[in-house]
């Protein structure tokens, strides 16, 4: 005898039906799902200096809010829109937000009229967190003959971030624009000092810097997708299945 206070069978039957039929449906439709909310998160930090420009602060500082929990958002590695140019090295920062070197007190820079404002999170976030809708929709097409990434592949795929973002850490503890990643002078004697002096120097659009925080973030991305996306199918198929053949033996309509 079901006790005074529970909840009677037929409505907790009609719940578990109403709960697999939801599930049933996003192990269906998860992929969509997952690139409309992808293309929502990775969107928004562009959407922080769009707000700024049409003149809705409380909107772009929100975003830039929420993003700063993510990420560092150093102007200095971060895309500006609505300026003269895509990135700014320190020393232009410094002119307008003043010279300070301070990480705190660099990353409360959103952007300035003359020099547009920045997206909400760095030009490493952009790659990395770009690339995995992107390599998502390019697996998606072939998810049926690619299988998951091996761990070693994913390793290989994920030590030049690690590589890249830890040499960043170690050269700022040097302090911001003092560091052996700031000069450069290692890779700049390595290749004979072949390339102009701002491809060796800063963190601006088109620094080996930057090149490195694009392709790193981009492989890293790739990788995730490759070794994850493969297992998430199958996970999601076999649940499909699962409720379908449940539902059949029950002679209830999914």
């Amino acid at each position: 005898m079901d006790h005074p206070n529970a909840i009677p069978r037929r409505h907790r039957n009609d719940s578990a039906i109403l709960l697999n039929r939801a599930v049933f449906r996003l192990s269906r439709n998860w992929f969509p799902w997952f690139l409309v909310i992808s293309g929502i998160y990775v969107g928004l930090p562009w959407l922080a200096p769009v707000a700024m420009r049409m003149g809705w602060e409380g909107i772009g500082r929100a975003i830039y809010f929420m993003y700063s929990f993510l990420c560092h958002q150093l102007p200095q590695r971060s895309f500006f829109l609505f300026g003269p140019s895509p990135s700014y090295p320190l020393a232009t920062i410094q002119q307008v937000w003043g010279k300070t070197v301070d990480p705190v007190v660099l990353r409360q820079f959103i952007g300035a009229s003359e020099l547009g404002y920045k997206v909400a999170w760095s030009d490493r976030m952009v790659s990395l967190y770009t690339s995995i809708p992107i390599a998502a929709a390019a697996w998606w097409p072939f998810r049926r003959r690619l299988r998951s990434l091996p761990l070693w592949a994913f390793a290989f795929l994920a030590l030049p971030i690690a590589v890249d973002g830890t040499s960043h850490v170690i050269s700022d503890l040097a302090g911001i624009g003092q560091g052996f990643r700031d000069t450069n002078q290692w890779l700049a004697a390595l290749t004979g000092y072949r390339f102009p002096p701002t491809y060796y120097a800063g963190d601006a659009l088109g620094s080996f810097n930057s090149w490195m925080r694009l392709i790193t973030g981009a492989l890293f991305g790739m990788g995730v997708v490759w070794l994850a996306f493969p297992a998430i199918l199958d996970f999601f198929q076999d649940a499909a299945e699962v409720i379908e053949a449940k539902f059949k033996r029950a002679g209830v309509p999914l």
